[in-house]
Formats: C-alpha cells, structure tokens, sequence
C-alpha cells in the first residue's frame, strides 16, 4: 500500500532474480474499518519510486481509486476472505478487513495476470488468506513468501513505523523481545502478555496457532505461530515467531523403482535437511542376511542377527551416501539385484521392521531430516509436516531399472520381466501383515512420469513451502 521500506526492499530484489518484476501500489479503501487510519496512511509515491527502482523492479503501477472499482468502492462486490482462516489474530478484530484485502487482491491479479505473487511473511494472517484466494480460484500464480526484515533491535519493519515517536519507537521493540523470550514447550502466552504490558504496549492479542490452519494449539503442535498486536500510543503494529518444539520433519513414501532416493537426497540437501534413507537400511539387513547365509523367510534365525546389528548411514556432500554394517561399507553391494529381489521378504518380518522402526523414531526426535521408504508417513513420522506418496506407473519404473542396472553393470533383464518383478513386489509390499505400502490420508500424490528430477525437486520444494515458512527454517545459503 505505499511507505516502501527495506522489508519491501527485499520483497523486490528476490522477486527480480526470477523475472521482471512489477510493483503495485494502492492504498485499498476496502481494507480499513471505520475510524483506523486510512486518510493518514503514508502516501510517498515519489520515495516508493526511487525504492523499487534501485531494488531492480521493472515497473511501479500506482491505480487510480476508478481504475480498481470502475463502479465505486461501494458499489463493488465484496469477495468473501476464508471464514476458518480470519476468526484468529488480526481477523478476530478487524471485521471486514481480509475481505476488504482478498476484494482487491483478486482484483490486481485479474487485471496483471502474473505468474508469481511475492508477499511478505509479516503479515502471516493475509499471507495465509491469499494463498488460499489464489488456489480457490485456481489461479496459474505462484505465491511467493518472502521472512519479515528486522531492524537491528528486533523491530519488523512496517510502513507504519514511520508514526513513532522517538520514545515510542524505543517501547516498539519490546514487541518482538517479549515474543523471543519463551520457550517453546511452555504455555507461553501470559507471560508474553505480561511482558508487552511491562514495556508499556497496549495488548490487542496474544495467540499461538497452528500457522496454516491459524486454529488454536499448543506445544503438541511441533511448529506453531506465536503472534501479537499491540498498540504503542496511536499506532497498531503486529509481529509473530514460529515456535519449534521439533525439527520439519518430511516423510517421502512410494514404491519401488520411483526415484525416491535420488530426488530426496537432492531435496534434503536443498533444504538444509538430513537425508534418512530407510529402504537402504532395509537393503542392508537384507545384505547381512544373506552374507550370513540365513534363509531369509526364517524370523527367528534372523532376529539374533539384529540385536549385534550396527548400521551407521553417513551423508557425503556431493557424492550420495555411505552406508556401514557392522563396520563394512555395503553402499554399492546392497545395490545387487540379489538384494532387490529378496527386501521385500525380509523386510516383512516383524522383528525386522520393529528394530529399523524404532532406531528410525530416533533418528527423527529431533526432526531436521526427510525421510523416505514404503511406510514413513503412516508408521514411522505419522506426525511428518509433510508426507508425499511419490510413484509412477509400472512401465516408467521399469524404464529406470533398466537404465540403473546397465549403468551399475549389472545385466540387464527383458523389460517384460522388469515390469512383472516390480508388479510383484508392489503386491507384496502392498499386502504385507506388517506396515504394508500404503499412502497415508494426508499425504501428497506426486506422479513423476515425464518430469525431470530437478521438476520432481522443485516440485517437493513447493510442497514443504506450503507448510514450513521461510521464517521458520530458511533454505540454506547458495
């Protein structure tokens, strides 16, 4: 809405190093309840220029009033913001506003058509609510968040910063110090309340929510929002931490054959996430099994084997993963076809899937890693952020395995063969006593047949997008 600061700033210079980039500015009437601000909010047009234009946007579309409602602000009908999704925070108080922002929001995108929208982060609540516009209208637009930026002491920075005293700015920052100060596991809300009152702020709301629901939750909830209103003498400012009590967590299920383990060790590393790959530690005691010379259908023969097991996986930037047993790099050898043909058997037994099951739930207490095989959203990280179900058909895995195989040096069997071994261990896996293949209920479908790896990577990197901010855990560096 004009004031540009260098929270906008930055909004520009990402959007710019994926295309040109045009800057809307309207201070939207529909947005503001009788008696808030609306006549003397900042209107620095010729500043907001200057701004966009060094920070590398193509274009700054300042409308007139007529051009956004051609009929008049009253006139216009109003577009209905999510009900579930203003009943909280800013929403609760301020009937009408999201209306008022989804109205002109969806108006802008009709008349622009772009292909990205970039939205600040601060404003989590409209950030939330026109995403949500965007995909209710099936709109072909990205939508982009960008993390709040800070001055030094902490303060986000807001167009309506500008109204603070000297002595008011100084009480400001207590608003982001009081949201700093909690710990995640506590019931935090009264003593942030009482610390907001202490350095003088009026309290508007103190909530903790689940981010993306905004419904109310607490510490069971691994990433909540914890945000704020206050008033510091006129001037209403927000400001909001995400509360961790856990780690992301993402959970890659499918099939085998589906380029699980190559897209999600990009993906982790993309992501600054650990990389879990269960179907290896499968294949490992499938290998240990069989170098023991245990007939691989006998449970009890087998168990011994697990209890003296030390299976170590250690990640090798740029050059995939190592895995041990008892000591022995294996990370090729349970590659072999032999291998292949007899994890499903062994991974079917119970005390085989109990062992790998809890030493996975130890791993992932912590959280900060993906994790993929054929049962990780429904019985290892039930409670993953992000669960995927990641296939394709038959005839595309078989296509892979083939390719795989060759590259390997391993021979390589009639395609007909391939696609009946991989229709058969599907059913097996499928149909198993214990933790069979099945996609959780809140899992995505992601079928990668025809897409590239980098698609089926940008493709994951949207997905934990939609459910993990920016703010939260930031995509690493280069």
């Amino acid at each position: 809405m004009g004031g540009l600061h260098r929270g906008h700033g930055e909004l520009i210079r990402c959007a710019a190093k994926q295309g040109p980039v045009l800057v809307s500015i309207f201070v939207n009437p529909r947005q503001f309840s009788p008696g808030e601000d609306f006549d003397r909010y900042p209107r620095t047009l010729e500043a907001d220029l200057s701004l966009a234009e060094r920070c590398g946007a193509a274009a700054l579309w300042a409308p007139p009033v007529q051009v956004i409602y051609p009929d008049g602000v009253e006139a216009v009908q109003t577009r209905q913001a999510p009900f579930e999704l203003q009943q909280s925070l800013c929403g609760a108080g301020r009937p009408g506003h999201f209306d008022g922002v989804v109205t002109v929001v969806a108006r802008l995108l009709v008349l622009v058509n772009p292909a990205c929208l970039w939205l600040g982060e601060k404003d989590w609540q409209q950030y939330m609510i026109l995403r949500r516009l965007v995909a209710d209208l099936r709109l072909p637009v990205k939508v982009q968040g960008v993390p709040t930026v800070r001055e030094i002491d902490g303060l986000a920075l807001s167009s309506r910063n500008q109204y603070l005293s000297v002595e008011e700015r100084r009480q400001a920052a207590g608003l982001s110090t009081a949201l700093r100060s909690v710990d995640p596991q506590d019931d935090v809300m009264g003593p942030v309340r009482d610390r907001l009152q202490r350095a003088g702020l009026e309290v508007e709301y103190v909530e903790r929510v689940d981010p993306f629901t905004l419904q109310p939750c607490g510490s069971k909830t691994a990433i909540s929002l914890l945000a704020a209103a206050v008033r510091c003498g006129t001037t209403r400012l927000i400001d909001h931490v995400f509360l961790m009590t856990r780690q992301p967590l993402v959970a890659i299920d499918g099939p085998a054959g589906a380029g699980k383990s190559t897209v999600t060790r990009a993906f982790a590393e993309r992501m600054g996430l650990i990389y879990l790959d269960t179907g290896a530690m499968y294949r490992s005691v499938t290998w240990l099994v069989q170098k023991s010379g245990v007939d691989p259908i006998d449970a009890a023969a087998i168990e011994p084997l697990l209890q003296s097991l030390d299976l170590q996986l250690r990640s090798l930037p740029g050059r995939g993963q190592q895995v041990l047993v008892n000591g022995e790099d294996v990370s090729e050898a349970i590659r072999s076809p032999e291998v292949t043909g007899a994890v499903s058997g062994v991974a079917a037994h119970r005390c085989v899937r109990q062992a790998l099951t809890a030493q996975q739930k130890t791993m992932g207490a912590r959280g900060g890693l993906v994790a993929e095989g054929r049962d990780i959203g429904t019985a290892v990280f039930p409670d993953a952020d992000l669960k995927v179900f990641l296939t394709a058909t038959v005839g595309e895995r078989a296509r892979r395995r083939a390719l795989d195989l060759k590259q390997r040096g391993f021979p390589v069997p009639e395609r007909s063969v391939l696609e009946a071994q991989i229709a058969e261990r599907d059913h097996l896996d499928s149909t198993r006593e214990e933790a069979p293949l099945v996609q959780a209920k809140d899992a995505v479908e992601l079928v990668t047949d025809g897409m590239s790896i980098d698609a089926v990577i940008e493709a994951l990197v949207t997905q934990f997008r939609s459910r993990v901010a920016e703010e939260a855990w930031p995509t690493p560096a280069g």
